[in-house]
């Protein structure tokens, strides 16, 4: 993702790249980020946080959460907004993120695609149009080196499918089966998770009725479409001086 959201940065006429952060152990320190993409920039990448956030307006973040929230306490400090598309934050966690949206703007999804977030919306209004008569599932692949499962994408179709049909997904959830689990559970959101090869992103969502079946699909082929949305969010965040938003606010789909 950073490689790819540095060649989309560089290739945009409105959009400055103002620094590039790894990990200290990375052996990317001090090379030209724009190197890694063919375009050398100037810019070189740093492990210091403070030195990263301070020439810009916007960080965006696709790491960990342990890396995030450090990400976050460096923004805090200077001002900074963040798009963050980082996923498996814990409630704790996620609290803090609210608590830093009280003081910068921060636009923070589970999935930066536009094309996934407008499957949001339309999963949202099957739910309501299709009631309880439909049993929920949702499948999910990514490649073998995504470290969380269920993808954040699909706790997030989850969750909007529950809250359209006024369900609790805590209560709801049902994380795979084996063995002999019963009849189904009518309210039962189902989550199917696939791990293997180079698997960019895919997620379904299946109403699965009496006499047919309604599915919501969307394959990702590159990372370049979660880049483009990023960096769509970041265009949004330009006159915002604080709060906390998703995608659904940044394509207008609230």
């Amino acid at each position: 993702m950073g490689r790819t959201l540095i060649e989309m940065v560089l290739g945009s006429k409105d959009l400055r790249l103002a620094a590039a952060l790894e990990a200290s152990a990375s052996p990317l320190i001090g090379k030209d980020a724009g190197e890694l993409v063919g375009h050398p920039c100037g810019v070189r990448i740093v492990s210091d946080l403070a030195e990263g956030v301070a020439g810009a307006d916007c960080l965006i973040d696709f790491t960990r959460p342990e890396g995030t929230l450090a990400h976050m306490e460096q923004c805090l400090r200077k001002g900074v907004r963040m798009v963050i598309g980082t996923t498996g934050f814990s409630a704790r966690e996620l609290a803090l993120i609210e608590a830093a949206a009280e003081k910068i703007a921060i636009m923070f999804a589970p999935n930066m695609s536009v094309g996934v977030n407008v499957a949001f919306k339309l999963a949202e209004t099957a739910a309501r149009a299709l009631g309880d008569g439909y049993d929920v599932e949702i499948i999910e692949a990514h490649h073998r080196h995504k470290v969380d499962a269920p993808s954040g994408t699909a706790l997030k179709f989850g969750d909007v499918i529950a809250r359209a049909l006024g369900r609790d997904i805590a209560r709801s959830a049902v994380h795979g089966r084996k063995g002999e689990v019963g009849e189904r559970d009518p309210k039962a959101i189902g989550f199917h998770a696939i791990r293997g090869g180079d698997i960019v992103g895919e997620h379904t969502v299946m109403f699965a009725g009496e006499g047919e079946r309604v599915e919501i699909t969307v394959r990702s082929g590159s990372r370049a479409t979660y880049a483009l949305g990023a960096l769509r969010a970041a265009r949004f965040l330009k006159d915002k001086e604080r709060g906390l938003y998703d995608m659904q606010d940044v394509l207008g789909l609230s």
